[in-house]
């Protein structure tokens, strides 16, 4: 226990000491955290509430927004409070819950959305038998076993980390207690933990994107296959956005961590980082229910009603 009593807080530097920038900065991030919890909520809300939208697809939908507001909500409360802190102060054991959970949530999210794939590809490749292979008793194990995946890879990062030695520093040129960011203060060797972090993140990135790849090669078949210029239509943008959404988290992932820690340029992989774990919790919703006109039915409906209501009330 040595190594872990040696520094008891940690100092989260953040992006700049200068006073007004941090309030600028403080009411950005909160109208975004804002956004992300109403625009992920609401597309919960969306699912649950309409019949409709009672399909696996949407239920991976679901989790997906349920999973974005979590990870978000992991670290955008406290950097708000830091923006208007001095001290900027955050204990060990703050930082290591604050570390598993979102590598827990980042990593069900890269898991998520390779089940998404797989899901699309069912319903495209034969749909005629879509409700019985992607019945409850496969995307209910699908979406359990992309939060084991997870916490199984946060616990073995959080260990990692929190076995080092903390003595010569302990600010974190960081919004967040990011594994990077830790490995950098470290006193000890990083070497195993630098290694665990390319192999296990890698092994991730090429597991997920090989099931994503294998999934829209299949789906590129049957795109082929379809005669009407309207089947494909249909096709395309059921899977633009996924793919689009796929694009923008798997990119992000690699360049963050899928290389030397040495290499490492803080104020630039900061922003990476941020646009990682709040901007894609933020855009996701955007992204899925833009060009979904099931979901545009949805939100028709559900307003709709609200306004009928309060036109009733309003003339009582």
């Amino acid at each position: 226990m040595k190594n872990v009593t040696e520094v008891t807080t940690f100092v989260l530097k953040g992006f700049t000491d200068n006073l007004e920038l941090q309030i600028i900065l403080f009411f950005l991030f909160l109208v975004i955290y804002l956004f992300t919890l109403v625009g992920n909520l609401g597309l919960i809300a969306l699912v649950i509430g309409d019949s409709q939208l009672h399909n696996p697809m949407y239920y991976f939908l679901s989790v997906l927004s349920s999973v974005d507001a979590c990870y978000s909500s992991v670290i955008t409360p406290n950097m708000l409070v830091d923006f208007l802190s001095k001290k900027k102060a955050i204990s060990f054991l703050g930082c290591a819950t604050q570390m598993f959970f979102a590598v827990t949530f980042g990593t069900t999210e890269c898991f998520l959305l390779a089940a998404m794939a797989y899901d699309r590809y069912v319903a495209i490749y034969n749909p005629l038998l879509y409700s019985v292979s992607m019945s409850p008793r496969v995307y209910v194990p699908l979406i359990i076993a992309s939060y084991i995946g997870g916490i199984l890879h946060a616990c073995v990062h959080t260990i990692a980390t929190f076995s080092l030695s903390f003595c010569a520093s302990n600010e974190i040129r960081h919004i967040f207690c990011d594994v990077p960011a830790l490995l950098a203060i470290a006193c000890s060797d990083t070497h195993i933990n630098q290694l665990l972090l390319f192999y296990f993140v890698g092994s991730i990135e090429i597991f997920t994107l090989l099931i994503v790849l294998i999934s829209y090669g299949f789906i590129l078949l049957a795109i082929l296959r379809t005669g009407s210029a309207e089947g494909r239509r249909k096709v395309f943008s059921t899977c633009g956005s996924h793919l689009t959404g796929v694009s923008i988290s798997h990119g992000t992932v690699l360049f963050m961590y899928v290389r030397p820690t040495s290499s490492y340029a803080f104020n630039h992989d900061m922003i990476v980082s941020i646009f990682y774990s709040i901007g894609i919790a933020m855009l996701n919703p955007i992204i899925y229910s833009l060009r979904n006109k099931d979901v545009h039915k949805a939100m028709k409906k559900v307003f709709g009603k609200n306004m009928v209501i309060s036109k009733v009330s309003f003339h009582s």
